[in-house]
């Protein structure tokens, strides 16, 4: 069996004023044409498949219209979870029309998906809380433990527990359970989530501008929480390829289609195509993908190599840092943006290590987002917040 693995597609991303629309329709376009070439069997969307709770309509519109065609009118069965900045009601309620086309949705942890078979084409055989049997002809079943995001919320409602127990230990006992049941050597065992998940001492970092899924070691998940007959874990959050896993058990981020941030400037993208057999390894490649614009953090001591380099790289988006002794006049700015049209930023960096209020566009992008809230609020109102203020900040953050 054949399974392409692919996660936060953010539908409807914007990087600040700057519509990522057209990038993301051409990207799926490419990995439909994946999926097609490498006559994947099964497709695993891990979540984040919108960027907000109340995504556009030309995003909901590509979703549907993506998922139609890469489940070829039910030929090829799409499971999609939701992640942290999907609303699990929205994921959820196309569920009736979208598993006539073959399409399965899951928006909340523990969710038991209805028994159902598209003629001639798959059947889901088995159900429970968190876990569907997959049967396609002439291949072994597919047994999926899934769990779409869980905070603090959600965990309390749909998982049956309150935080004091931990999500890694509620989900380790969950994810368990449902191994020993269903999960034998005579079929394929794959796990899909959108969680915040690392090995014991080697923390990854969050994307910048990604909502937060740690708040202090609280909603951490340990690699170790995964059940032994799980062969490949199919991970979404972080927008970085990564395996945390190792060789004969992956466990695989497979990063997010385009670069979202500038801290992801440089980055190549993929999607995860998976060979698997009952009994053996999951082995998968990278897929790399061509489509988007790339993102560039450019530095620069004067406005001609600036105006230079941006007339040579006219098909990207680009932040800014120009270093002068002294401020940049609107005529120079004006001369900038007129020079390209895809600058993001502007930061002026003064000597002095100081940026002219009325020009700087952006703070710096590399701190985290509470001590930007401080300083964005600063530079406005010429005070910092106060602390009441900035707990409630906090706890939108975190909500």
């Amino acid at each position: 069996m054949r399974i392409l693995h692919t996660a936060d597609w953010h539908l409807g991303k914007r990087l600040d004023n700057f519509s990522r629309h057209e990038e993301q329709l051409l990207v799926l376009e490419e990995i439909i044409a994946i999926a097609d070439r490498e006559a994947a069997d099964v497709v695993i969307i891990a979540g984040d498949l919108y960027d907000s709770f109340n995504p556009p309509m030309e995003s909901q519109s590509l979703l549907y219209k993506t998922l139609k065609r890469l489940a070829k009118d039910g030929e090829r069965p799409v499971i999609a979870i939701a992640g942290n900045h999907d609303s699990p009601d929205r994921i959820d309620s196309p569920d009736p029309l979208a598993r006539e086309c073959g399409i399965i949705f899951i928006g909340r942890p523990r969710a038991e998906i209805q028994k159902f078979e598209v003629a001639g084409r798959f059947a889901i055989t088995t159900t429970d809380q968190g876990f569907l049997e997959l049967q396609l002809p002439k291949h072994p079943p597919l047994r999926l433990l899934h769990t779409a995001f869980a905070n603090e919320h959600r965990l309390k409602t749909y998982l049956g527990d309150d935080k004091g127990t931990g999500l890694h230990t509620l989900l380790q006992e969950h994810w368990q359970t449902l191994a020993d049941t269903y999960c034998d050597t005579q079929g394929i065992n794959i796990l899909v989530t959108h969680l915040y998940m690392q090995q014991v001492g080697k923390p990854l970092e969050e994307p910048d501008g990604e909502k937060p899924l740690k708040v202090g070691n609280a909603d951490i998940v340990f690699t170790h929480a995964i059940p032994e007959q799980i062969g490949y874990t199919a991970l979404g959050h972080l927008h970085r390829y990564h395996n945390i896993g190792t060789a004969s058990r992956p466990v695989v981020y497979p990063g997010s289609p385009l670069a979202y941030s500038f801290s992801e400037a440089g980055q190549h993208k993929y999607v995860m195509l998976l060979d698997a057999r009952p009994g053996q390894d999951i082995t998968y490649q990278k897929i790399p993908l061509a489509q988007g614009k790339p993102l560039y953090r450019k530095t620069f001591n004067d406005i001609p190599s600036c105006l230079l380099w941006l007339n040579d790289h006219p098909e990207c988006l680009v932040e800014l840092t120009l270093l002068s002794d002294t401020f940049l006049t609107p005529g120079e700015l004006k001369q900038l943006y007129d020079a390209h049209k895809g600058i993001v930023f502007i930061i002026p960096r003064i000597s002095s290590g100081q940026a002219h209020p009325e020009t700087a566009r952006q703070l710096d992008l590399n701190q985290d987002i509470t001590s930007l809230f401080e300083a964005y609020f600063t530079q406005k109102n010429g005070l910092p917040p106060g602390k009441e203020l900035l707990d409630i900040f906090t706890e939108i953050v975190h909500a």
